[in-house]
């Protein structure tokens, strides 16, 4: 029994050390430059006439939820939060989740693995998390941000504002972000935010879809830059058809947004990965495994 537990411990460990997570004496090397781990926080339903589309415009209905740990030599930032919390799961993966939003709007999640398994998979935990980020204060973004907040938060300013104010925005759950009020916080006021200084990882503001949503750019040595789009996009056919969804704070400011970022990924030769797109997010390699 003992050989039998001790060739399982061996195996699991050198699969962890393949795929770079930790070294041999069980702490995880430390990174030259950055990596993005893909988490997967199971599949929304949707609904695509709240996108101006019809099903047969797209590939896939449900929309994926993706979260994405972001590994650089100075800190690990963590970008999005989910759909449901850890805490919340009424069941394991696959079960159906029922949630209801602040304006009283039901959605309904099939969920993935918890947030926290897969950053152990990739040989971290949330105190480990040294930034957090959130594309916007939507509730399928938000579900463990609490778990984060004694990270430094970095939140455009009137995204804060929105979702502190006595009236909260109606497609959010306050109480997925409350941690937050209290956390250490920086209030981001310019276009785009450096956040480690070298040009690697930067926040780039989109609003339109809420009033500080924003944009992730990260560029890897090997895997080349790669733009996380937030809800920019939802699905690829909003992109070649030129449609807005039907709830956007400002549609105006969302095609500005828009024709900005697509300017910057075709001066940078950035990949745009749709966080809600489905069928992409189901290629995607995901923790313990990462691209560099």
């Amino acid at each position: 029994m003992l050989r039998i537990d001790f060739k399982r411990v061996l195996v699991a460990v050198l699969a962890l050390v393949a795929a770079g997570t930790v070294n041999a004496q069980g702490a995880r090397p430390a990174v030259k430059t950055p990596r993005i781990y893909v988490m997967d926080g199971g599949v929304l339903a949707s609904e695509t006439a709240r996108y101006r589309l019809t099903d047969a415009d797209v590939q896939e209905v449900s929309i994926s939820v993706a979260s994405f740990l972001i590994v650089h030599p100075k800190g690990v930032l963590m970008w999005d939060a989910g759909a449901v919390a850890d805490h919340e799961r009424g069941g394991d993966v696959g079960f159906d989740q029922r949630l209801v939003r602040r304006d009283g709007a039901e959605r309904f999640v099939k969920l993935g693995k918890t947030l926290t398994s897969q950053l152990a998979a990739a040989g971290y935990k949330p105190s480990d998390v040294t930034h957090l980020a959130l594309s916007h204060y939507h509730w399928d973004h938000t579900a463990d941000a609490n778990l984060f907040a004694g990270a430094q938060w970095l939140v455009q300013k009137v995204e804060h504002d929105a979702m502190f104010s006595a009236d909260p925005p109606g497609g959010s759950r306050p109480e997925t972000f409350s941690a937050l009020k209290n956390a250490k916080t920086t209030l981001i006021t310019t276009p785009d935010y450096d956040v480690f200084g070298d040009g690697t990882v930067v926040i780039k503001q989109a609003p339109g879809h809420t009033e500080g949503h924003s944009v992730l750019y990260v560029k890897l040595a090997n895997t080349g830059g790669v733009l996380l789009s937030g809800d920019l996009y939802h699905y690829p056919a909003e992109r070649t058809l030129h449609r807005l969804p039907t709830f956007e704070v400002s549609e105006s400011q969302t095609e500005k947004s828009r024709a900005t970022i697509e300017t910057f990924l075709t001066q940078s030769h950035a990949q745009l990965w749709i966080q809600h797109d489905l069928a992409n997010h189901r290629k995607l390699k995901k923790s313990p495994e990462f691209y560099d």
